[in-house]
Protein backbone atom coordinates (compact mmCIF):
# COMPACT_ATOMS: atom_id res chain seq x y z
CA UNK A 1 0.00 0.00 0.00
CA UNK A 2 1.03 3.34 -0.50
CA UNK A 3 3.20 5.02 2.26
CA UNK A 4 1.99 8.48 1.37
CA UNK A 5 -1.99 7.47 2.02
CA UNK A 6 -0.68 7.64 6.21
CA UNK A 7 2.06 9.77 5.75
CA UNK A 8 0.09 12.74 4.62
CA UNK A 9 -2.61 13.23 7.11
CA UNK A 10 -0.76 12.29 10.11
CA UNK A 11 2.11 14.84 8.74
CA UNK A 12 -1.21 17.49 8.73
CA UNK A 13 -2.41 15.56 12.37
CA UNK A 14 1.19 15.85 14.00
CA UNK A 15 2.29 19.53 12.53
CA UNK A 16 -1.31 20.83 14.37
CA UNK A 17 -0.76 19.39 17.28
CA UNK A 18 2.71 20.32 17.95
CA UNK A 19 1.38 23.95 16.59
CA UNK A 20 -1.29 23.85 19.07
CA UNK A 21 1.52 23.39 21.44
CA UNK A 22 3.68 26.31 20.34
CA UNK A 23 6.31 23.98 19.38
CA UNK A 24 9.11 25.75 16.97
CA UNK A 25 9.09 24.49 13.70
CA UNK A 26 6.14 22.65 14.56
CA UNK A 27 5.22 21.57 10.67
CA UNK A 28 8.56 20.47 10.00
CA UNK A 29 9.12 18.30 13.18
CA UNK A 30 5.94 17.06 12.37
CA UNK A 31 6.39 15.88 8.97
CA UNK A 32 9.84 14.62 10.14
CA UNK A 33 8.38 12.45 12.68
CA UNK A 34 5.54 10.72 10.41
CA UNK A 35 8.01 10.43 7.22
CA UNK A 36 10.78 9.41 9.01
CA UNK A 37 8.31 6.71 10.73
CA UNK A 38 7.44 5.46 7.85
CA UNK A 39 10.78 4.91 6.35
CA UNK A 40 12.27 3.51 9.36
CA UNK A 41 9.33 1.27 9.80
CA UNK A 42 9.51 -0.13 5.40
CA UNK A 43 12.80 -0.21 5.82
CA UNK A 44 13.03 2.16 2.32
CA UNK A 45 13.34 5.75 2.23
CA UNK A 46 10.75 7.67 1.29
CA UNK A 47 11.51 9.18 -2.46
CA UNK A 48 9.63 13.06 -2.54
CA UNK A 49 8.64 14.12 -6.48
CA UNK A 50 10.86 16.46 -7.65
CA UNK A 51 8.15 18.54 -9.31
CA UNK A 52 6.36 19.47 -5.99
CA UNK A 53 9.78 19.97 -4.18
CA UNK A 54 10.63 22.62 -6.11
CA UNK A 55 7.71 24.83 -5.85
CA UNK A 56 7.61 24.08 -2.30
CA UNK A 57 11.32 25.78 -2.41
CA UNK A 58 10.01 28.48 -4.20
CA UNK A 59 7.47 29.30 -1.81
CA UNK A 60 9.92 28.64 0.84
CA UNK A 61 11.87 31.63 -1.01
CA UNK A 62 8.82 34.34 -1.02
CA UNK A 63 8.52 33.08 2.55
CA UNK A 64 11.87 33.79 3.14
CA UNK A 65 11.60 37.20 1.44
CA UNK A 66 8.70 38.67 3.58
CA UNK A 67 10.68 40.27 5.98
CA UNK A 68 12.60 41.83 3.48
CA UNK A 69 10.16 43.75 1.45
CA UNK A 70 8.76 47.00 2.60
CA UNK A 71 12.23 48.10 4.75
CA UNK A 72 13.27 50.89 3.59
CA UNK A 73 17.28 51.07 2.50
CA UNK A 74 17.98 54.22 4.58
CA UNK A 75 16.55 52.56 7.10
CA UNK A 76 19.42 49.76 7.63
CA UNK A 77 22.33 51.93 6.12
CA UNK A 78 23.23 52.67 9.30
CA UNK A 79 23.26 49.09 10.31
CA UNK A 80 25.00 47.44 7.28
CA UNK A 81 28.42 48.03 9.31
CA UNK A 82 27.80 46.71 12.53
CA UNK A 83 25.31 44.01 10.49
CA UNK A 84 28.16 42.82 8.54
CA UNK A 85 30.54 42.64 11.16
CA UNK A 86 28.24 40.74 13.90
CA UNK A 87 27.23 38.22 10.22
CA UNK A 88 30.98 37.90 9.63
CA UNK A 89 31.55 36.82 13.28
CA UNK A 90 28.60 34.13 13.54
CA UNK A 91 29.44 32.52 9.71
CA UNK A 92 33.49 32.38 10.79
CA UNK A 93 32.11 30.38 13.99
CA UNK A 94 29.39 28.10 11.57
CA UNK A 95 32.50 27.77 9.49
CA UNK A 96 34.93 26.31 11.76
CA UNK A 97 32.64 24.23 13.59
CA UNK A 98 31.34 22.68 10.49
CA UNK A 99 35.38 21.68 9.84
CA UNK A 100 35.56 20.29 13.06
CA UNK A 101 32.47 18.13 12.34
CA UNK A 102 33.58 17.23 9.03
CA UNK A 103 36.62 15.24 10.68
CA UNK A 104 33.87 13.17 12.80
CA UNK A 105 31.77 11.55 9.79
CA UNK A 106 30.32 13.97 7.05
CA UNK A 107 31.08 16.12 4.65
CA UNK A 108 32.17 19.87 4.86
CA UNK A 109 29.18 21.20 2.93
CA UNK A 110 26.94 19.27 5.70
CA UNK A 111 29.04 20.28 8.74
CA UNK A 112 28.87 23.82 7.92
CA UNK A 113 25.56 24.24 6.72
CA UNK A 114 24.25 22.10 9.84
CA UNK A 115 25.79 24.75 11.85
CA UNK A 116 25.13 28.42 9.94
CA UNK A 117 22.30 30.03 12.30
CA UNK A 118 19.50 31.41 10.07
CA UNK A 119 17.21 30.50 7.65
CA UNK A 120 16.63 27.16 9.14
CA UNK A 121 13.79 26.21 6.95
CA UNK A 122 15.92 27.28 3.62
CA UNK A 123 19.11 25.15 4.85
CA UNK A 124 17.51 21.43 3.82
CA UNK A 125 16.40 22.94 0.21
CA UNK A 126 19.74 24.39 -0.26
CA UNK A 127 22.02 21.45 1.32
CA UNK A 128 19.95 19.03 -0.96
CA UNK A 129 21.04 21.57 -4.00
CA UNK A 130 24.66 21.76 -3.31
CA UNK A 131 25.38 18.08 -2.40
CA UNK A 132 25.31 18.10 1.29
CA UNK A 133 23.30 15.54 3.61
CA UNK A 134 19.56 17.28 3.90
CA UNK A 135 18.66 15.06 6.55
CA UNK A 136 21.73 15.36 9.28
CA UNK A 137 20.84 19.22 7.87
CA UNK A 138 17.32 19.63 9.06
CA UNK A 139 17.71 17.62 12.25
CA UNK A 140 20.92 19.72 13.62
CA UNK A 141 19.13 23.33 12.01
CA UNK A 142 15.85 22.29 14.21
CA UNK A 143 17.88 21.49 17.30
CA UNK A 144 18.78 24.16 17.51
CA UNK A 145 16.13 26.33 16.48
CA UNK A 146 13.90 24.46 19.36
CA UNK A 147 17.38 25.31 22.13
CA UNK A 148 17.18 29.02 20.70
CA UNK A 149 13.15 29.19 20.76
CA UNK A 150 12.71 27.92 24.22
CA UNK A 151 15.57 29.74 25.59
CA UNK A 152 14.89 33.25 24.32
CA UNK A 153 11.71 34.09 26.11
CA UNK A 154 13.52 33.21 29.00
CA UNK A 155 16.87 34.83 28.31
CA UNK A 156 14.74 38.22 27.14
CA UNK A 157 12.55 38.24 30.51
CA UNK A 158 15.50 38.63 32.55
CA UNK A 159 17.09 42.12 30.40
CA UNK A 160 15.35 45.73 29.88
CA UNK A 161 13.13 45.71 27.54
CA UNK A 162 12.68 49.68 25.92
CA UNK A 163 8.53 49.86 26.26
CA UNK A 164 5.79 47.48 26.17
CA UNK A 165 3.71 47.74 23.04
CA UNK A 166 0.39 45.99 21.35
CA UNK A 167 1.36 42.85 19.15
CA UNK A 168 -0.63 43.05 15.74
CA UNK A 169 -1.10 39.91 13.66
CA UNK A 170 -1.79 40.60 9.69
CA UNK A 171 -3.45 37.98 7.90
CA UNK A 172 -3.42 36.91 4.27
CA UNK A 173 -5.77 38.45 1.87
CA UNK A 174 -7.52 36.22 -0.68
CA UNK A 175 -5.79 37.28 -3.62
CA UNK A 176 -2.84 36.09 -2.38
CA UNK A 177 -3.54 32.72 -3.08
CA UNK A 178 -3.03 33.98 -6.91
CA UNK A 179 0.13 36.56 -6.06
CA UNK A 180 2.13 33.63 -3.79
CA UNK A 181 1.97 31.08 -6.37
CA UNK A 182 2.75 33.72 -9.16
CA UNK A 183 5.88 35.24 -7.53
CA UNK A 184 6.67 31.33 -7.44
CA UNK A 185 6.03 30.38 -11.33
CA UNK A 186 7.58 33.43 -12.07
CA UNK A 187 10.78 33.56 -10.01
CA UNK A 188 11.90 29.90 -10.31
CA UNK A 189 12.25 30.35 -14.20
CA UNK A 190 13.95 33.92 -13.79
CA UNK A 191 16.17 32.41 -10.82
CA UNK A 192 17.29 30.00 -13.82
CA UNK A 193 17.84 32.38 -16.17
CA UNK A 194 20.15 34.59 -13.97
CA UNK A 195 22.09 31.93 -13.02
CA UNK A 196 21.60 32.35 -9.12
CA UNK A 197 22.61 29.81 -7.05
CA UNK A 198 20.20 27.46 -5.70
CA UNK A 199 17.79 29.39 -8.63
CA UNK A 200 14.44 27.76 -7.02
CA UNK A 201 14.78 29.55 -3.68
CA UNK A 202 16.22 32.37 -4.65
CA UNK A 203 14.42 33.26 -7.56
CA UNK A 204 11.02 33.57 -5.97
CA UNK A 205 13.08 35.53 -3.42
CA UNK A 206 14.28 38.14 -5.54
CA UNK A 207 11.33 38.33 -7.41
CA UNK A 208 9.30 38.90 -4.25
CA UNK A 209 11.26 41.05 -2.59
CA UNK A 210 11.10 43.17 -5.80
CA UNK A 211 6.72 42.95 -6.37
CA UNK A 212 6.47 43.86 -2.72
CA UNK A 213 8.16 46.97 -3.43
CA UNK A 214 7.17 48.03 -6.82
CA UNK A 215 3.42 47.51 -5.56
CA UNK A 216 4.35 48.64 -2.19
CA UNK A 217 1.64 45.96 -0.91
CA UNK A 218 2.75 43.49 2.19
CA UNK A 219 2.48 40.22 1.29
CA UNK A 220 1.73 37.33 3.71
CA UNK A 221 1.94 34.22 2.07
CA UNK A 222 -1.52 32.11 3.02
CA UNK A 223 -0.84 29.82 5.80
CA UNK A 224 -2.05 26.41 4.10
CA UNK A 225 0.52 27.34 1.38
CA UNK A 226 3.05 28.02 3.72
CA UNK A 227 1.92 24.95 6.06
CA UNK A 228 2.02 22.80 2.78
CA UNK A 229 5.58 24.07 1.78
CA UNK A 230 7.04 23.17 5.51
CA UNK A 231 5.51 19.92 5.63
CA UNK A 232 7.08 19.30 2.20
CA UNK A 233 10.65 20.41 3.66
CA UNK A 234 9.75 18.06 6.76
CA UNK A 235 9.09 15.24 4.36
CA UNK A 236 12.59 15.55 2.62
CA UNK A 237 14.33 15.04 5.86
CA UNK A 238 12.16 12.44 7.57
CA UNK A 239 12.29 10.72 4.15
CA UNK A 240 15.72 10.03 3.83
CA UNK A 241 15.97 8.21 7.50
CA UNK A 242 17.99 5.32 7.96
CA UNK A 243 18.96 3.17 11.18
CA UNK A 244 22.40 3.80 9.77
CA UNK A 245 21.38 7.55 9.67
CA UNK A 246 19.90 7.99 13.43
CA UNK A 247 23.29 6.44 14.14
CA UNK A 248 25.44 8.87 12.37
CA UNK A 249 23.40 11.79 14.27
CA UNK A 250 23.26 10.61 17.82
CA UNK A 251 27.27 9.88 17.84
CA UNK A 252 27.51 13.47 17.06
CA UNK A 253 25.04 14.66 19.27
CA UNK A 254 26.89 15.64 21.95
CA UNK A 255 29.55 18.03 19.79
CA UNK A 256 26.77 19.51 17.52
CA UNK A 257 24.72 20.16 21.14
CA UNK A 258 28.11 21.71 22.73
CA UNK A 259 28.80 23.76 19.58
CA UNK A 260 24.65 25.31 20.00
CA UNK A 261 25.69 26.00 23.52
CA UNK A 262 28.77 27.74 22.49
CA UNK A 263 27.34 29.41 19.35
CA UNK A 264 24.57 30.83 22.02
CA UNK A 265 27.10 32.45 24.29
CA UNK A 266 29.65 33.78 21.87
CA UNK A 267 26.08 35.74 20.05
CA UNK A 268 25.04 36.94 23.05
CA UNK A 269 28.48 38.70 23.30
CA UNK A 270 28.43 39.49 20.00
CA UNK A 271 25.06 41.47 21.18
CA UNK A 272 26.71 43.12 24.12
CA UNK A 273 29.21 44.41 21.70
CA UNK A 274 26.35 45.39 19.24
CA UNK A 275 24.55 47.38 22.07
CA UNK A 276 27.54 49.74 23.36
CA UNK A 277 28.59 50.18 19.44
CA UNK A 278 24.93 51.10 18.74
CA UNK A 279 24.22 52.73 21.77
CA UNK A 280 21.27 50.56 22.58
CA UNK A 281 19.81 48.48 24.89
CA UNK A 282 21.14 44.88 25.81
CA UNK A 283 17.70 43.40 24.96
CA UNK A 284 17.86 44.96 21.88
CA UNK A 285 21.59 43.55 20.98
CA UNK A 286 20.94 40.08 22.23
CA UNK A 287 17.55 40.02 19.84
CA UNK A 288 19.31 41.06 17.16
CA UNK A 289 22.15 38.84 17.30
CA UNK A 290 20.45 35.63 18.72
CA UNK A 291 21.52 32.89 16.42
CA UNK A 292 17.90 32.39 14.86
CA UNK A 293 14.20 32.00 15.62
CA UNK A 294 13.23 34.55 13.87
CA UNK A 295 9.74 34.64 14.53
CA UNK A 296 10.10 34.37 18.25
CA UNK A 297 12.88 37.05 18.30
CA UNK A 298 10.30 39.54 16.23
CA UNK A 299 7.95 39.21 18.45
CA UNK A 300 9.49 39.91 21.74
CA UNK A 301 11.01 42.52 19.78
CA UNK A 302 7.69 43.86 18.99
CA UNK A 303 6.27 43.32 22.53
CA UNK A 304 9.25 45.03 24.50
CA UNK A 305 9.47 48.02 22.55
CA UNK A 306 12.50 47.32 20.28
CA UNK A 307 13.64 49.99 17.69
CA UNK A 308 14.73 49.11 14.31
CA UNK A 309 17.76 47.76 15.13
CA UNK A 310 16.72 44.17 15.95
CA UNK A 311 14.94 43.70 12.03
CA UNK A 312 17.71 45.69 10.35
CA UNK A 313 20.66 43.13 11.98
CA UNK A 314 18.84 40.21 12.01
CA UNK A 315 17.51 40.66 7.96
CA UNK A 316 21.58 41.24 7.12
CA UNK A 317 22.93 38.42 8.85
CA UNK A 318 20.02 36.33 6.88
CA UNK A 319 20.68 37.74 3.44
CA UNK A 320 24.60 37.12 4.39
CA UNK A 321 23.85 33.77 5.79
CA UNK A 322 22.02 32.46 2.76
CA UNK A 323 24.60 34.30 0.24
CA UNK A 324 27.20 32.42 1.83
CA UNK A 325 25.32 29.40 1.97
CA UNK A 326 24.26 29.27 -1.53
CA UNK A 327 28.60 29.95 -3.06
CA UNK A 328 29.79 27.46 -0.11
CA UNK A 329 30.68 24.67 -3.00
CA UNK A 330 32.80 27.06 -4.58
CA UNK A 331 34.20 28.68 -1.38
CA UNK A 332 35.52 25.38 -0.38
CA UNK A 333 37.21 24.58 -3.68
CA UNK A 334 38.68 27.46 -3.49
CA UNK A 335 40.25 27.08 -0.07
CA UNK A 336 41.37 23.20 -1.54
CA UNK A 337 43.11 24.72 -4.12
CA UNK A 338 45.19 27.28 -2.49
CA UNK A 339 45.67 24.19 0.32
Amino acid sequence: MNRWVFVVPLSVALGAGLSALHVPAAWILGAIIASGGAALVSGRELKLNSTLFKVARGVIGVMAAVPLVGIPPAELAPFLIPGLCSAAIIIALAFGGGIVLSRHGVSRETGVLSLLAGGASVMPAIAEEVGADARYVALTQYLRLLTVSFTLPVVASLLAAPAAVPVSEDAASPWMWLLVPLLVAVGLPVGKFLHLPNSSVFGPMLVTVLAGTVMDVQIVPPKPLSVAALITIGWLAGGGLSVPALKQFSRMLPATVAYILGLMAACAGVGWVVSTWLGITFFEGYLATTPGALETVLALSAEGGAGPAVIALQLIRLICILVFAAYLPQILGRLDKRG
